[in-house]
């Protein structure tokens, strides 16, 4: 399948390597893996574990493909969105387990792939001690320009934010990276700046976004997905930036010099939603952001009205139809991934705030699994601090 994968040429000799491809160094394979993917945080799975990291690379057009393992098991999190990335991690060997969500996750086993989008959305990996990845590294600028070009439009978030596996056995997708591997054990060297490399990077992307966007629920073929007009992304823009302040559809019309009904048909037709949808996404995005940022020096309640948000129920709800966990879930994670074991009095007193904030949303909506969870919080904070006083 793709066990030899950026080893070896056609003539069967080793695929020239322009760096290190064996390391048990730290820092060296945390710089290889910013350069070639983006700067993320690892960490081994165990006291004391060393890597034994191999690194490959070579390049097909602006792609990055990259074979690649610690050597030990490891979680990957906090990719870094600033470097504008998307990737594709294909399993060779061992197991890889990607989150979906909180309460959610997809294991990728040999010849199965998941594609993310780091520049849109967090992701977070767990990787066992046999893995083995072939991943593709893709701009989302790349992505983008490639529907321009094809499609005639550039989708939004419901795509850029959706995480899926694709592949496996006999699929074309897996059949397609076994080709591009040949392409490259043909030519190493080629594939990065010229002609050929450039078309294969298009059938590449092509071929990924349709796979992409078919979980995803979306037709990239659809007659109604034409060219945007440029009051359809000032609109989008607009609403990106001010949506703390809730603007009406008045407030957004005027901003883009044309009227509430004509701005409306235009987002049906160009983005299949309406206008006041797709703040109501920028809302619920700023909110989950500010959650996850949060320290504990700010309340679910706070955070949910600094939004404009009034009705806590009505927000509870959803902000749980769309990331499938409650907003009180999301900042208890946080505050729990913050802490360093505080003293068992300092605990009870910020669970006993988070509960607090979850009474108001759970009066009349999920009250008892808010209070369950809450309630195993304070168990797990205490059997962390129990074992950090042990050790």
């Amino acid at each position: 399948m793709l066990e030899n994968a950026l080893l070896l040429d056609s003539k069967g000799q080793p695929i020239k390597q322009h760096h290190k491809v064996l390391s048990e160094d730290w820092d060296e394979i945390r710089a290889w893996s910013s350069v070639v993917y983006m700067p993320y945080h690892v960490s081994a799975v165990g006291k004391g574990a060393s890597p034994a990291s191999t690194m490959h690379s070579a390049k097909i057009g602006r792609i990055i493909v990259t074979r690649f393992a610690y050597g030990i098991p490891v979680n990957i999190g906090d990719w870094s969105p600033e470097s504008g990335n998307a990737v594709v991690l294909t399993t060779i060997g061992g197991n890889a387990r990607h989150r979906i969500n909180a309460s959610s996750s997809v294991e990728t086993r040999p010849g199965q792939s998941f594609i993310v989008d780091c520049s849109r959305t967090d992701y977070y990996v767990d990787f066992d001690p046999d893995h083995l990845q072939l991943n593709l590294t893709i701009p989302h600028a790349v992505l983008e320009q490639t529907c321009r070009d094809w499609f005639g439009f550039v989708p939004g978030d419901a795509l850029w934010q959706y995480k899926t596996s694709v592949g496996g056995e006999q699929s074309s997708w897996l059949a397609l990276l076994q080709y591009a591997m040949c392409c490259i054990a043909d030519a190493p060297d080629r594939l990065s700046n010229d002609r050929v490399g450039r078309h294969l990077e298009q059938t590449i992307c092509i071929h990924l976004l349709n796979e992409w966007a078919a979980r995803a629920g979306l037709d990239l073929e659809s007659p109604s997905n034409n060219l945007a007009p440029r009051h359809v992304k000032i609109a989008e823009q607009f609403m990106m930036d001010y949506a703390r302040q809730l603007p009406t559809m008045t407030d957004v019309a005027q901003a883009v010099q044309t009227s509430v009904r004509t701005l409306t048909n235009a987002f049906k037709q160009f983005r299949g939603y309406t206008p006041s949808s797709y703040l109501r996404e920028q809302r619920l995005q700023g909110v989950r952001r500010d959650l996850q940022a949060g320290s504990g020096q700010v309340t679910v309640s706070q955070v949910a009205y600094a939004w404009g948000y009034i009705n806590l129920g009505e927000f509870a709800r959803a902000y749980r139809a769309r990331f499938a966990e409650l907003p009180s879930e999301t900042y208890a994670q946080q505050t729990l991934a913050s802490s360093v074991c505080l003293p068992e009095k300092a605990w009870q007193t910020a669970l006993r705030e988070v509960k607090e904030e979850t009474d108001l949303t759970c009066y009349r909506f999920y009250s008892a699994e808010i209070c369950e969870q809450s309630t195993k919080l304070i168990e797990i904070q205490s059997a962390c601090c129990r074992s950090s006083s042990v050790s």
